[in-house]
C-alpha cells in the first residue's frame, strides 16, 4: 500500500522562495500542500493563519527571516508539532538558542543551504582544512549574492566557515575576520576571512581558497537556478517526516555525517 502524501505548509508563502516552494511542492506526488501562510494580518491569495496552517500540516518549510523562524520554531514546539524545515539565514545568538530548545521537542532541519552540490563542499572544506596546516595554509570564503539579499556573510559562507574551523578543531569566531579595512597589519596565521559581494541577480557563488606560498586551492560552488534550493527543502521534509526531536541539517538528510 502506497503512502499517503506528506501534508506540508509554506511559511512566507508571498515571498520569493515560498512561492517556488509552493510551486514544487505541488509538483511532487509525495508531498501534499496543505497550508500557506505569510505575516500576521496579511490575507488574501488561498493564505490561511499561522495558527490554521500548523493545525493541517505534518512538516512546514520555512524561508522567512531569523525572527520569524525563530518565533515559529517556539510556537511549533509548544503545541508538540509540526516538524519545521527552515532555510533562514542571518540568526543571532539567541535566535539559534531557540530553534535548539524547540528541537528538544520538535524535529528540525535547519542549513545555510539546500543545495546537495554545495553540502559536499562543505565535505571537502573540512577535509582540506583537517589535512592542510593552518600555518602555511590560509583560508578565503568569498561570496556574492543579488542585491536583495538582507544578511552578509551569508548563512552558506559561515557554514563553510565552520567546516574549515571544524576541520582544524577550533572555533570559528576564535579565528573569523569579517571585515577588513584600513592599515590592519599582517595576516595572523589561523585566520578564516570572509569577503562579500553584492549585486545584480547573482543567485549565490560561493568559493573558499586554501592561499600557501607558491600554490593556491579554491574549492567553489555556484547556484544556476533556485530550483535547487526548492528541491534540497523537499528531500529535507520527506526525510524529517516522523524523525524524533533533534536540531538536523542537510548533510544529516544526505547522509554525509554517518
Amino acid at each position: 500500500m502506497s503512502q499517503p502524501p506528506v501534508r506540508v505548509a509554506i511559511a512566507g508563502a508571498l515571498g520569493r522562495m515560498g512561492r517556488q516552494m509552493a510551486d514544487a511542492v505541488q509538483d511532487d506526488a509525495r508531498l501534499a500542500l496543505a497550508a500557506r501562510f505569510h505575516r500576521p494580518g496579511i490575507v488574501g491569495e488561498g493564505l490561511l493563519s499561522r495558527d490554521e496552517a500548523l493545525a493541517m500540516a505534518e512538516i512546514v518549510i520555512d524561508f522567512t527571516t531569523p525572527a520569524a523562524s525563530a518565533d515559529l520554531a517556539r510556537v511549533c514546539a509548544g503545541r508538540g508539532g509540526p516538524a519545521l524545515v527552515i532555510g533562514s539565514t542571518g540568526f543571532d545568538a539567541a535566535e539559534l538558542a531557540d530553534i535548539a530548545d524547540a528541537a528538544k521537542t520538535i524535529a528540525i532541519v535547519r542549513s545555510g543551504s539546500f543545495s546537495l552540490g554545495l553540502n559536499m563542499l562543505v565535505g571537502l572544506v573540512e577535509r582540506a582544512a583537517r589535512a592542510l596546516d593552518p600555518d602555511d595554509w590560509d583560508v578565503e570564503i568569498v561570496e556574492a549574492h543579488h542585491r536583495h539579499k538582507i544578511d552578509a556573510p551569508s548563512g552558506t559562507a559561515l557554514m563553510l566557515g565552520q567546516a574549515a574551523a571544524g576541520g582544524r578543531g577550533i572555533e570559528l569566531e576564535t579565528v573569523a575576520r569579517r571585515v577588513r579595512d584600513g592599515v590592519i597589519g599582517a595576516r595572523p596565521a589561523g585566520e578564516i576571512g570572509f569577503a562579500v559581494m553584492r549585486g545584480g541577480s547573482i543567485i549565490g557563488e560561493h568559493s573558499v581558497r586554501f592561499c600557501a606560498e607558491g600554490e593556491l586551492v579554491t574549492l567553489s560552488h555556484a547556484a544556476g537556478d533556485r530550483i535547487m534550493f526548492a528541491r534540497g527543502a523537499i528531500a529535507a521534509a520527506l526525510w524529517v517526516a516522523g524523525r524524533p526531536p533533534g536540531e538536523y541539517d542537510m548533510r544529516d538528510v544526505l547522509g554525509l555525517n554517518n
